[in-house]
């Protein structure tokens, strides 16, 4: 059956999209925001039952308006909060249910539980196809699909998949977690960033007791939050085209005072630092500086900083650097191979689990996510030039009134990730298609 819906279809129900709805909605604009992963509004980040799980920022600078920077500040303190708190996510979420409940009450958005399986297109409409069987007819459509899972690791072919858990955000994950909560079994987690702490932390507040392996190529976590005296810096003292020379140029600049000063203070010139780079310098940023651009640049909040020290110093929490070499299934658990950084020979552990935290899908050739998948089959819009993300134009259209936005832009933006920098491009994703559409 094919129905007749409001002028947009928005695919992804995560912060990119309600927040693209939202703006639309505020310009009258109706939309039929469609969400298969059971996360309508929140997404992954937002959606965690777990009170560990807080935001990596201050609340003061998550408002999720471009236009009133102070939005969530104020429902944090009239929660007796503060601005200075890293309020949880499960919190954050609710502040979104809020957004999206208004735009839906005001009928001016529609959310759909189900899953965009493919878009074709139906004279000058967008024909979007859901798994449920039923079409919807739209004038324009949104691709707000945010981070995916990561792609199957090859060294863990064969290995029973409630022991080698993939997708670190989903169902299988939080089955291990509760199953090893109270425990002592030992845990590998291959990667050591933000999804890593996310399961050290929930392993930490279930009760495990167990010996908790964080591994990775360099054996970097991310820096915890401090207080700081801000710097400005500006835009023309940076050098660009080169990540060797802008390298140099941080730390000669970090050597004068706070480095989380200075990389904070690069948050508005990053984008265009990106966007000067030649697609091999950013071969070469990708290759070489981003493990040690994530950790100082992504960090954690003060608490959890100090929570990873505790467990660190207890010895329930070793950070390893290497790489996993073979794995293998057996009687007693997973059985790995491990290859530490600046040693020849393997070290052979067996643990009860193994899960990928080694982050976000990087290539979208591996994209398993069915709209996309077709729509990259079927050409109607196209990967990067780096194939992280979709390619996209100026005002991120990624084809025929398509437009992209989120994680999928990441190519183009590179820090496009985090709620104040999505916040923005929604606004402008809204406004465009407004245009657009008369």
């Amino acid at each position: 059956m094919i129905s007749e819906v409001p002028p947009v279809a928005i695919i992804g129900g995560g912060f990119s999209g309600t927040m693209v709805a939202a703006q639309l909605a505020r310009r009258g604009i109706g939309a039929v925001l469609i969400e298969g992963g059971g996360r309508m509004g929140r997404g992954i980040a937002y959606s965690t039952r777990e009170p560990a799980h807080v935001l990596n920022v201050r609340a003061e600078v998550m408002s999720a308006w471009p236009d009133d920077l102070e939005d969530f500040t104020r429902v944090v303190e009239a929660e007796g909060g503060s601005a200075q708190d890293f309020p949880e996510r499960g919190r954050y979420g609710r502040y979104l249910d809020a957004i999206l409940s208004q735009a839906t009450s005001e009928g001016l958005v529609t959310p759909v539980e189900a899953q965009a399986v493919a878009a074709t297109r139906d004279g000058e409409a967008w024909l979007v196809g859901l798994d449920n069987g039923e079409q919807v007819r739209v004038r324009a459509l949104v691709l707000a699909i945010g981070n995916q899972e990561p792609a199957p690791m090859a060294v863990a072919a064969g290995i029973a998949p409630s022991r080698f858990i993939n997708n670190p955000w989903g169902p299988e994950a939080r089955a291990a977690d509760e199953r090893l909560a109270g425990s002592d079994r030992p845990v590998l987690l291959i990667g050591t960033g933000l999804t890593a702490v996310d399961h050290v932390l929930s392993l930490a507040a279930g009760g495990h007791r167990g010996r908790i392996t964080a591994l990775s190529r360099r054996g970097q976590m991310p820096r915890g939050h401090i207080p700081y005296e801000p710097v400005a810096v500006e835009r023309e003292e940076v050098p660009t085209g080169n990540v060797l020379a802008l390298w140099r140029w941080l730390r000669r600049r970090t050597a004068q005072g706070s480095w989380r000063a200075v990389v904070d203070a690069l948050r508005p010139h990053s984008s265009a630092l990106w966007q000067a780079f030649s697609e091999d310098e950013k071969r070469r940023f990708l290759r070489h500086a981003r493990p040690w651009w994530s950790v100082h640049r992504h960090r954690i909040a003060t608490e959890v900083a100090a929570r990873l020290k505790e467990l660190v110093g207890s010895g329930q929490l070793e950070v390893v650097a290497g790489r996993v070499r073979s794995m293998r299934d057996t009687p007693d658990g997973v059985e790995v191979d491990i290859q530490h950084r600046g040693r020849r020979n393997s070290t052979t552990r067996t643990f009860d689990t193994v899960v990928n935290c080694t982050g976000p899908l990087g290539a979208m050739a591996r994209t398993e996510n069915p709209i996309l998948k077709q729509m990259l089959g079927d050409e109607l819009i196209a990967a990067d030039e780096l194939g992280i993300g979709l390619a996209v134009d100026d005002r991120d259209r990624a084809g025929d009134r398509v437009w992209a936005l989120g994680p999928l832009t990441k190519g183009r933006y590179w820090e496009i990730i985090a709620v104040p920098d999505i916040r923005g491009q929604a606004a402008a994703v809204a406004a465009d298609i407004a245009t657009e559409l008369g």
